[in-house]
């Protein structure tokens, strides 16, 4: 703020929505393109006469009845899913951040990403070990590539 709004700026207050990197980090990686993802649709389908009966669940099962309202499609009913729902297929599969996630076991499926880490973001597997885990995020950050879940699986260093 400046001195004619009131106070001036403090260093210890609360960042402003912005995220302060701490010294000696990497710069947060960007991706190259990040376009406008637009959702057609962000509620769920669900089932007919799923709120009438518990034994009948959310999930979207599609009405096959000879007589049903939802099927016949009349005024007012529930909506079934069809194609016009379908994602850009430039922004299909994307992430808020912009990149597409690409699934990782071991650090040669890493370097896969080394030509293409501007588009593509890796996430690691769940069944990769604590071990590789770190090997994995070591050489991410050196090839500069971005991964999703870093922290997932990582005990501290006391316990150890």
């Amino acid at each position: 703020m400046s001195p004619a709004h009131g106070t001036a700026p403090s260093l210890g207050g609360r960042c402003r929505g912005r995220r302060h990197r701490a010294p000696g980090t990497m710069p947060a990686l960007r991706p190259l393109v990040k376009p406008k993802i637009v959702k057609k649709r962000t509620k769920k389908f669900i089932r007919h006469q799923s709120d009438r009966y518990v034994k009948i669940k959310r999930n979207w099962r599609k009405p096959r009845g000879i007589d049903n309202r939802v099927r016949r499609r009349f005024k007012g009913q529930i909506l079934m899913p069809n194609i016009g729902y379908g994602s850009n297929k430039k922004t299909k599969h994307m992430l808020p951040t912009g990149f597409r996630k690409f699934l990782v076991h071991n650090v040669k499926e890493l370097e896969v990403l080394m030509m293409s880490n501007k588009s593509y973001c890796a996430e690691i597997a769940h069944n990769v070990s604590s071990k590789n885990r770190k090997i994995i995020v070591e050489r991410a950050a050196q090839l500069a590539i971005k991964i999703t879940n870093p922290n997932a699986r990582l005990r501290s260093e006391e316990n150890e």
